[in-house]
Parts: structure tokens; sequence; C-alpha cells
């Protein structure tokens, strides 16, 4: 559990999997983590993967680590399933800037909104032939023991 929990924490990128009509689509994201420990993603309006969001706000997460050896079959890899919801305002401005502090170029820009990304399953692969389904709760509370050390 600590493992997955460290992989999203330690994560500059994942892959955001929306569909629309039956259509799938991935796309490149730059999560950051809320105080409750959940994904949150800064979205262009613009971008197709928000606009599948907007007509079906079920989506994926998929965040990878890197390979033990010469085998991509060994890589870490996490598959949250998600709801995501827009959000109003700015106030997750600092958190995300925190991680991300290259978007302040376009943070503020008008077509671009914050998205919580509420976890719903997560499956983790934790190499070759290591495989299971995380209890969401203990994954959270693993991740937020992670963020808030001090707390513990």
């Amino acid at each position: 559990m600590a493992d997955a929990a460290s992989l999203i924490l330690n994560a500059r990128s994942a892959t955001l999997a929306t569909a629309k009509d039956g259509i799938p689509h991935a796309a490149l994201v730059t999560p950051a983590l809320d105080t409750n420990g959940q994904p949150l993603l800064l979205l262009s309006n613009l971008a197709l993967h928000t606009k599948h969001l907007h007509a079906n706000p079920t989506c994926a997460l998929f965040f990878t680590g890197q390979p033990q050896d010469e085998n991509p079959q060994t890589t870490p890899r996490l598959c949250l399933t998600c709801e995501a919801k827009q959000l109003e305002g700015r106030a997750q401005r600092d958190i995300f800037l925190k991680t991300h502090p290259y978007a302040s170029l376009y943070v503020d820009f008008i077509d671009f909104n914050f998205w919580t990304l509420f976890i719903l399953g997560a499956n983790y692969v934790g190499g070759f032939a290591n495989a299971s389904s995380l209890k969401i709760t203990a994954l959270q509370h693993n991740i937020l023991k992670m963020l808030n050390p001090e707390t513990s």
C-alpha cells in the first residue's frame, strides 16, 4: 500500500483516460494532490479530455514508476478509477503550484480550471506477476500520512 501511495506522491505526470460516446481518449496530465489526498488537475477547456469530462465525469488516472530492469513489465504502476468534478474558484491554485511551479505561466488563463478526481477504485501492479486491488480508505490513509508526516 505504501508503494502505491508513494507512486502517486512522487509522480509529476500521469495518463488521464476519458471517454465520450464510447470513444476512448488518453492524455498526459500533471496531477497534484489536494489536502484530502485526492488528485487535483489543472485542465484547459479547450482540451478534448476536458470536453469528455463535462459529458462523462468517470475517468481513469494511470501512474507509472521506473522499471526495475530492462523488462518494462517490472515497472510499478497504479490505475485509479475516478469521478471528476470541476471546482469553482481558484482555492486550489497554491496547492497545485507547489507541485508544479512552472504552471504559473498559465494557471491564471481564463480557459483553465481545477478538477478534483475522487478515487473510486485502485489497481496496483508492483511489477511482473505482482498485482492487487487496493482498499481506497487504506490507500488514502497512506497518502495523507505521507503528505502530513507530523500528524501521524
